[in-house]
């Protein structure tokens, strides 16, 4: 090779570099910034998890799809159906997540819908979303006392603190709306009547992809496992949207300690045995749970403590570490599931199987490498090591 030729392809090679170091730079400057720099208040270094890391997989034998068009032999299915809150103005982000999850999914499994909004849906949403399916649909309207803020909370005193969480740049700090929708997921969804005649749930957000085909059933293996709680992501809370939530707990488990799991998993929530809380909670945007366990005394008991504390609106409690804190102290550790297989993405974050093979298996579109598992914001790593992982 002479002289001009090894310098043409030297030259090459490092533009070829220095756009794959700007690509990156964008990349991660684009998901920091994207968040409303909530992950800035906390100082976690980025955790490199290994290439592959058993995390109990399913078992090859649940990925035997049902037929639901063949009705002499329509497969078992659990008594499950997918819960979705959601607003007319949401027609168009709605549309998207249910068609991937009927292609992805549901076309080989059929569980129905249940679409719910504090106000009537109207013709033209009903009718576009009743398309894109052949499962049952319902629409429902949630019940006032439900969603509206109680009127035994003091406004006076609601009102200033969302002013200071504006004040303080906190995301949907100064919404109303925000505080309902986490005190409605909390502690009421399960309750609706569209909702009480079915067991499980998969919780369903607009403008969520999926980006595996799943080739089993969660439910049928969740409840074959006795499973009551199932996540794709783990992350910190905002601090300061629940100062005095992990106090609260604390006087609870005095008053109830015998809602307390022997098997628990406090080590998921505390670095110190409970003395304070560290943050970590499943990423509720995706669950899929048994809502008999939403429905049982501990739970029940527990929401209604916290809510007579007004922290839904006094401070801005979500619906995601509330239930992450009850899943992980009233129920044992090895009845929470990973689900390693589903390829998952609620914007900023996403979740991609790190198995090679289940990746291949499910023909997932997602990077392994940029998994939100293997970020610094990511509580994964803690819940390996309460399982032994």
């Amino acid at each position: 090779m002479n002289t001009a030729a090894r310098y043409l392809y030297l030259v090459l090679g490092a533009i070829i570099s220095f756009h794959y170091i700007l690509a990156f730079t964008h990349q991660e400057y684009g998901r920091i910034t994207s968040f409303d720099n909530i992950a800035s208040h906390f100082r976690v270094e980025t955790i490199q998890t290994p290439t592959f890391v058993d995390r109990n997989l399913v078992p090859l034998e649940y990925y035997a799809p049902p037929n639901p068009w063949n009705d002499t032999a329509p497969g078992r299915r659990a008594n499950a159906a997918f819960v979705i809150l959601c607003r007319n103005t949401d027609l168009t982000r709605i549309i998207g997540s249910i068609r991937e999850i009927e292609d992805r999914f549901n076309r080989r499994y059929n569980y129905p819908y249940v679409l719910l909004n504090e106000v009537e849906f109207n013709d033209d949403f009903k009718k576009r979303v009743s398309v894109l399916t052949s499962a049952k649909m319902e629409f429902g309207l949630i019940p006032h006392d439900h969603w509206f803020q109680p009127d035994w909370i003091d406004e006076d005193k609601a009102t200033e603190a969302r002013k200071k969480m504006v004040s303080q740049s906190i995301i949907y700090g100064g919404s109303k709306s925000y505080r309902n929708m986490c005190r409605f997921n909390s502690g009421f969804f399960f309750r609706h009547d569209l909702v009480k005649k079915y067991r499980w749930y998969w919780r369903i957000e607009p403008n969520v992809h999926f980006h595996c085909d799943i080739n089993f059933d969660p439910f049928v293996y969740m409840e074959d496992h006795k499973k009551i709680y199932a996540f794709t992501i783990a992350m910190y809370e905002y601090k300061k949207t629940i100062p005095t939530l992990w106090k609260h707990v604390k006087d609870f488990i005095d008053l109830h300690p015998e809602f307390v799991a022997r098997n628990n998993a406090l080590d998921f929530l505390s670095d110190d045995s409970g003395t304070t809380y560290n943050l970590c909670h499943f990423w509720s945007n995706f669950e899929i749970a048994d809502m008999n366990f939403w429905r049982g005394a501990a739970y029940t008991a527990f929401f209604d403590y916290l809510e007579s504390q007004g922290g839904f609106y006094y401070e801005r409690w979500g619906d995601a570490p509330v239930h992450s804190i009850a899943a992980a102290l009233f129920a044992n550790k090895d009845q929470i599931q990973f689900f390693d297989e589903i390829g998952y993405e609620h914007f900023p974050y996403t979740h991609c199987p790190r198995d090679e093979e289940t990746w291949r298996r499910g023909m997932c579109t997602c990077e392994r490498e940029q998994s939100f598992d293997q970020d610094g914001y990511s509580c994964m790593s803690k819940w390996d090591k309460v399982i032994g992982r």
